[in-house]
């Protein structure tokens, strides 16, 4: 066992979820202090309260909410939950799988109101779905656009853009 195990294995959180939720619970590491834990797709709003609502834990902040492309691997893509507790001043890292045949995933704004316009830009740069959102369309790219143009197979320089309409968000 190496050193960031050891270290992701004495993470409260960590433990937390593998104790509550070991079916969900699919990997954990540490790198340069930062701890990330993994979780399986259908856990993600039971692991996610847990870690929003355990007094032991209270990451009541999401700081960040994005995805990474990894094509050609399969989960293509990694939904990234960026947590931190204001109390504890604790950062966890938190990512979930989502297959490129099934690019769906629960939102999190029920939990974290802040999520909505994150997830709605994954929607429009990746095209990842999220069930449940309030109001899922895009929200940097004009409506008649074709693609999610943060996919690694996304083409490149084929289509003039011009940036002249103004909506409402």
């Amino acid at each position: 066992m190496d050193v960031s195990e050891t270290q992701a294995e004495k993470c409260v959180a960590v433990e937390k979820v593998r104790e509550c939720f070991p079916e969900y619970f699919r990997d954990a590491s540490t790198f340069r202090g930062e701890q990330t834990l993994v979780i399986a797709r259908e856990g993600l709003l039971p692991v996610l309260q847990l870690l929003r609502d355990d007094p032991h834990l209270r990451f009541d902040f999401l700081a960040d909410l994005t995805a990474v492309d990894f094509l050609p691997r399969e989960p293509r893509f990694d939904i990234v939950y960026h947590l931190k507790s204001l109390s504890r001043n604790v950062r966890l890292r938190v990512k979930v799988g989502v297959p490129e045949e099934d690019a769906v995933i629960e939102s999190a704004v029920a939990l974290w109101p802040g999520a909505e316009w994150l997830e709605r830009e994954v929607f429009d740069l990746f095209g990842i779905c999220f069930r449940n959102h309030p109001d899922l369309r895009r929200i940097l790219l004009p409506d008649e656009w074709e693609g999610h143009p943060l996919r690694k197979d996304f083409p490149m320089g084929k289509v003039a853009v011009s940036f002249t309409k103004t909506r409402a968000l």
